[in-house]
């Protein structure tokens, strides 16, 4: 005797629970999204007392090359320091360039504020010559050029936002960070905490450290309250509060100390186990660490 046919009774429930499956993965999948850099992914572990901090080199690498060029930046790549650091500011037309300074007068042959500067007349300045004469003609480097630098060299960044940033200005700079999928190697970093405001705003992955001259007294509530996986401080104020790190770090938030060029200063605050140390000479400091490593 032939099958029965299924009836639309017994079809409908079947069909619903196959649609409702359906839509249970369409939601879980728009839904999904990145989970934000932990500091540890960032930074890496808590140092404890007398562990090696891990090594920024400061400016792109300064002490080799014109600072915040692309020639800096490829020697502390080259050199395989854990990260490189740099400064990012704001042209005339809102176009993002590494440039420490307000003013241009410092570090190129041209005059005057960048933020009174096109890109276009940025990039006819000589941001080498006032180093030295085989520098000469190096130009300002976009942030995208750097990131494209950075792409390929698989290392790390912290990119300090300098100046008045409005949202779609760091927005648009965030956007390069993840369109190139770097926003699990790229940390920003600011003294303003609007700006890491609308850092965050823009990117709920990318991490964020605020740089801080002074602590306030309750260091770990302000970091908690701006979000931040990790404090960029001043030495002087390390040395004068050193409770502060093991109290940051009890609260998962590293310590980054700036910036020290001498064995004196990176021995007093390797000592309070603090987790990076930004300086202008990475290569003494890493052959230091080494040396000191030896000894233990």
């Amino acid at each position: 005797m032939p099958e029965e046919a299924p009836t639309d009774d017994r079809i409908r429930p079947l069909a619903i629970v196959c649609v409702l499956a359906t839509l249970s993965l369409i939601i879980a999948f728009l839904g999904a999204t990145p989970a934000r850099v932990s500091a540890t992914e960032m930074l890496g572990q808590a140092r404890a007392a007398g562990d090696s901090a891990f090594i920024a080199s400061h400016r792109g690498g300064g002490a080799t090359a014109p600072e915040n060029t692309l020639p800096a930046i490829s020697a502390a790549l080259a050199g395989g320091f854990d990260y490189v650091e740099i400064d990012v500011a704001l042209t005339a037309d809102r176009v993002p360039v590494l440039m420490h300074d307000g003013t241009v007068d410092r570090t190129t042959d041209g005059h005057g504020p960048l933020s009174a500067l096109t890109l276009a007349e940025v990039k006819t300045l000589d941001a080498g010559s006032w180093f030295a004469p085989e520098f000469a003609g190096t130009s300002v480097p976009t942030f995208t050029e750097v990131l494209d630098l950075l792409d390929e060299s698989g290392h790390r960044a912290i990119v300090e936002l300098k100046g008045e940033w409005d949202a779609d200005a760091v927005a648009g700079a965030v956007g390069e960070i993840t369109a190139r999928g770097l926003e699990r190697r790229v940390a920003v970093s600011s003294f303003d905490a609007r700006t890491l405001a609308m850092t965050g705003a823009a990117s709920g992955v990318v991490a964020r450290l605020f740089i801080l001259r002074h602590l306030p007294d309750d260091v770990v509530a302000a970091a908690q309250e701006a979000g931040v996986r990790g404090l960029v401080v001043a030495r002087r104020a390390v040395i004068d509060r050193p409770e502060i790190v093991e109290e940051l770090h009890a609260a998962g938030i590293r310590v980054v100390v700036y910036t020290l060029n001498d064995d004196t200063q990176w021995d007093e605050v390797t000592a309070l186990g603090v987790d990076g140390i930004v300086t202008d000479d990475p290569a003494t400091l890493s052959l230091w660490q080494q040396g000191v490593a030896g000894q233990r």
